[in-house]
């Protein structure tokens, strides 16, 4: 859940909360009042418990800009990008205008984007 809805849902929890006891409760409240009110507080205390118990949102956003040039010999690695192994992440994954990655050598790798490997 994003910051921005839970302080919504928060704010709007405890306005639940506070006017409860404001609009049904002040005129000497009838069976049916009471009952809307018990009602309207609980689930405006549930919401505030529900989103203050909500993690925040766990979004990376990765980005390579104008990297240099990488250069891997003789069972190297060279990224000039973005290396997110085994797809790690769950934010957006940008490689723009990176530099030439080469690799030359038995089991050399070169990667100039986004390396999910």
């Amino acid at each position: 859940m994003s910051q921005g809805w839970k302080a919504t849902i928060i704010v709007l929890a405890v306005a639940g909360i506070v006017s409860t006891p404001l609009v049904w409760l002040l005129d000497s409240p009838d069976g049916g009042q009471l009952t809307a009110a018990t009602v309207q507080g609980a689930v405006s205390i549930a919401a505030l418990v529900w989103a203050l118990f909500q993690h925040p949102e766990n979004r990376t956003e990765d980005t390579a800009v104008a990297t240099g040039e990488a250069r891997a010999e003789d069972g190297g690695a060279a990224n000039a990008g973005v290396k997110r192994p085994g797809g790690r992440g769950s934010g957006t994954a940008r490689a723009e205008r990176t530099g030439n990655a080469t690799a030359t050598g038995n089991g050399s790798s070169a990667n100039s984007g986004v390396d999910y490997s």
